[in-house]
């Protein structure tokens, strides 16, 4: 199992240059932000844009891979996204992970001045938002025509670092989610929630993540694909487990999810408060102690 970590982009670059380059030297596998124009209760509060943090953090590292959580259609154009990732992996040397999603209602939906989007064109538009997204990474040049967005011509030379392309993580908890990460990812992204709000406590949170796993699966083998060749990622944080409390929680918890099937776990970088509060040094030694034995299968 590998573990990475996910740092907010509120913190001035002269504060979090140094968090990128610990999370490199803790040994996390990989490292992520939040690709949202703001966050919530954190609207009127420092909030930097996903792509200029994370080639900041290529320049400052060497060998942790990087990656967005989650990009969505919200905000962004296959054609115009397309050139920021390579430009990041170029600039990365192959380290990034283009972690998409579908987005939700909320600040990224409106802000642009749209009106947000049904559940079923939020849906349909993913859907060609991540087709034309493999195009554009896998091809040097593209002409495509979609219901909701098209590109003439769009070239993206020299292409990716990595090849056939920047590997995809896609977020999904439905069956048609499902099937466009069993089509075309290397990774699946989950938050571990569970549709009943009166019900999350860690039984319930498990279930949840083995009612998806059993979907990705099914997704894969109608994609003729074998479903252990994609990843399960699992972020942590959104529901009421507690992971960072103590090593032996971390562990317990991985363990739980291992057996589960999960083959990644994303922790939240400490934050003084909520949201992600946790103690800095129960991280470091969550860091230091607890992930080796993991990645090494020990729990």
């Amino acid at each position: 199992m590998r573990v990475g970590v996910l740092i907010l982009p509120e913190h001035r670059w002269g504060t979090g240059c140094g968090l990128w380059q610990q999370a490199e030297a803790l040994g996390f596998d990989h490292a992520w932000t939040y690709d949202h124009l703001s966050w919530a209760s954190l609207r009127d509060r420092t909030w930097f844009a996903t792509v200029p943090t994370l080639t900041a953090a290529a320049c400052v590292t060497s060998r942790i891979r990087l990656g967005t959580l989650i990009a969505s259609p919200n905000f962004r154009h296959p054609v115009t996204f397309a050139k920021e990732l390579v430009a990041l992996d170029d600039i990365s040397g192959g380290r990034m992970i283009a972690g998409l999603g579908s987005g939700v209602e909320g600040f990224d939906a409106e802000a642009l001045g749209g009106v947000p989007w049904p559940r079923r064109e939020r849906t349909a538009r993913f859907a060609e938002f991540v087709d034309h997204l493999d195009q554009l990474l896998c091809k040097p040049a593209v002409t495509t025509r979609g219901s909701y967005y098209s590109a003439t011509e769009a070239r993206t030379y020299p292409g990716c670092v990595q090849k056939p392309s920047i590997p995809f993580a896609i977020a999904a908890t439905g069956p048609r989610g499902m099937r466009l990460a069993a089509r075309h990812a290397q990774a699946w992204v989950t938050l571990g929630d569970t549709p009943d709000f009166d019900d999350r406590g860690p039984g319930a949170c498990m279930t949840a993540f083995q009612r998806q796993v059993k979907l990705l699966e099914d997704a894969c083998v109608a994609e003729g694909r074998e479903p252990g060749d994609i990843g399960r990622i699992l972020l942590t944080g959104i529901t009421p487990e507690r992971p960072l409390l103590s090593v032996e929680a971390f562990l317990d918890f991985a363990g739980r999810y291992d057996r589960a099937g999960a083959t990644d776990l994303i922790l939240h970088w400490p934050r003084p408060e909520p949201p992600y509060h946790a103690i800095p040094a129960v991280f470091e030694r969550i860091a230091t102690e607890a992930v080796p034995a993991v990645r090494a299968g020990r729990f």
